[in-house]
């Protein structure tokens, strides 16, 4: 398909005459259209098309039917009939009331377009221009950001499963590849264990029958591997993704023991990030935070906060789920430099939060990255009394690069040594002074005490924030926060933000965000109509709660 420029263009007279008269007090879609405007043009989607070749339906309206199927949380099918056959998404589209629309595989094949390019920003990015155009978005002030987990399109499979299916796709694949080479190659059993899907078998319930079936499915993949492999095999099977799948998941979770396919050790597995965890969707990656334990990806929301304007999500990152928060921390402030709407605070939880990452951002983006600290992880932060003495306890001079210790003694070492991306300083003090010092119990616990320090601008952040967030001037400011829960609330209720609806890490990226300018338009639509906003469910009961009762040491404060 080639795409010719056109545009929404003006509305059909007879399609605005119908919408005013068929919705008298509006819709989403017409109010988005009537307030916003064309939210697209054609021309930003052109290096997604062919010169030459047939024409393609209006990338622009598609990206709008896009963001609008998110919003209404429809599917394909159900999109592609609403342009069809609802007069107010062909008001915001600028259709006839006759146009027949699309077929519904024209979004699949336009989401891939945007996922070949990695241009789905740029629908993110157009719902945050009209904004900025219409004044609620300004740049500056605040922002938080806060992250969830994305469970994969593939559902989660038990050990058995996973290597079972991941050698029944192997085997699909090779069928349609190579039918008659497969034939042969087969073994008979084959076809009675993997004809069918693993979760329609029953596995055994005693450890040493499932670890006995393990094995089988360890040595057939092994020798479907080495048949593949062998110089009389064809050289296209070589190249068949499920078997490069195959052969990744087998060497991470088989090896030869004296000629025997045996199981690894859990030990001998290599990392989460780079172990699969399902054959369908290569890049998920099985991960935990506290209780919670899935398999499939990460999302980090950004929105602008305090402001009179709606709360407008400004950036949308996804990572695999083994990705940790404070990695993020300066791809979010460059994405937000790059759309000219970085923050003066940017509010965030303890994840995001080092002192490194502080410095930083005051120093390359002007930004005040404000979140809790961590506490020291000495015993003698730990031990939560006045008489020990962390390392805050201590005077540093820096200029003379000495220690000086509570008790009065200076340090005998100062080191600065390189660990990973950064530079550590290696501070201990003498044997003899610690040995002699009264308060030695309450220092440290080997023959001297050793300090490890990061260079003064760190250093001196980590516990002045350490200091401060202790106020409750502080508290009370961080306050604001809280609120992106109730963003990833609503883009988990309304636009299925849990479990993603592609598989792959492009895709999935695609649909966060679309998710996210489906909750710009949404929130723009209330601001528009003054609907107010949805207060923290409370259950009847609960609200009745005292306000000074606690509930496992926690104070729980009456809703206001």
């Amino acid at each position: 398909m080639s795409m010719q420029p056109k545009g929404s263009g003006e509305i059909p007279a007879e399609t605005v005459r119908v919408a005013r008269a068929a919705f008298p007090k509006g819709s989403l879609a017409i109010r988005v259209r009537d307030e916003l405007g064309s939210l697209f043009t054609d021309e930003e989607f052109a290096d997604l098309f062919p010169s030459r070749g047939r024409p393609a339906w209006s990338p622009a309206r598609l990206a709008l039917v896009l963001v609008l199927q998110f919003v209404e949380g429809l599917t394909d099918r159900q999109a592609a009939e609403a342009v069809r056959a609802r007069i107010d998404f062909k008001y915001a589209l600028g259709l006839r009331l006759d146009d027949p629309g699309f077929d519904f595989s024209v979004l699949s094949e336009f989401r891939d377009r945007l996922v070949q390019a990695d241009a789905g920003r740029r629908v993110l990015d157009g719902v945050l221009a009209a904004a900025r155009e219409k004044g609620l978005l300004t740049g500056r002030g605040r922002a938080r950001t806060d992250s969830t987990h994305v469970l994969s399109a593939a559902r989660e499979l038990c050990w058995l499963e996973m290597v079972a299916e991941t050698l029944r796709a192997a085997l699909n694949a090779l069928a349609v590849v190579a039918p008659d080479w497969l034939a042969e190659a087969a073994e008979p059993d084959w076809f009675r264990h993997y004809a069918t899907r693993a979760e329609d078998s029953r596995f055994p319930k005693a450890p040493a029958k499932r670890e006995e079936v393990g094995r089988r499915i360890g040595t057939d993949g092994m020798r479907l591997l080495k048949a593949v492999t062998s110089p009389d095999a064809p050289a296209v099977l070589r190249a068949v993704p499920e078997v490069e799948t195959l052969r990744q998941m087998w060497v991470q979770h088989f090896h030869l023991v004296e000629g025997e396919v045996r199981r690894r050790d859990p030990k001998d597995r290599p990392p989460g990030a780079m172990r699969l965890v399902t054959p369908y969707d290569i890049e998920a990656r099985g991960s935990v935070k506290r209780d919670t334990f899935w398999d499939g990806y990460k999302v980090h929301l950004t929105e602008t906060c305090g402001a009179d304007t709606p709360d407008l999500i400004t950036n949308v990152a996804t990572t695999d789920a083994t990705v940790s928060d404070f990695d993020l921390v300066p791809a979010v402030h460059a994405a937000l430099a790059e759309r000219c709407l970085l923050p003066d605070e940017h509010l965030v939880d303890t994840g995001y939060v080092t002192a490194r990452h502080i410095v930083a951002a005051r120093r390359e983006h002007n930004v005040e990255l404000t979140g809790p600290m961590m506490p020291g992880t000495g015993w003698q932060n730990r031990a939560g009394s006045a008489e020990t003495f962390p390392v805050g306890a201590f005077s540093i001079d820096w200029d003379r690069q000495t220690v000086t210790c509570p008790g009065g003694k200076n340090s005998t070492r100062w080191a600065r040594e390189p660990v990973r991306d950064k530079v550590e300083i290696r501070v201990q003090f003498s044997k003899t002074d610690c040995g002699s010092c009264q308060v030695k119990g309450s220092c440290t616990r080997g023959p001297r005490r050793k300090l490890t320090i990061q260079d003064r601008d760190i250093h001196e952040v980590l516990h002045q924030r350490r200091a401060e967030q202790e106020t409750d001037a502080w508290k009370e400011r961080y306050k604001m926060r809280a609120g992106v829960e109730g963003t990833i609330s609503q883009a988990v209720n309304r636009c299925g933000l849990r479990r993603s609806r592609y598989r792959g890490l492009a895709k999935t990226s695609l649909q966060h965000q679309l998710t996210g300018a489906a909750i710009n338009l949404a929130r723009i639509d209330a601001h528009f109509t003054g609907a107010r906003r949805a207060r923290t469910r409370t259950s009847h009961f609960a609200a009745l709660r005292p306000a000074d009762h606690t509930i496992d040491g926690a104070k729980q404060t009456t809703p206001n």
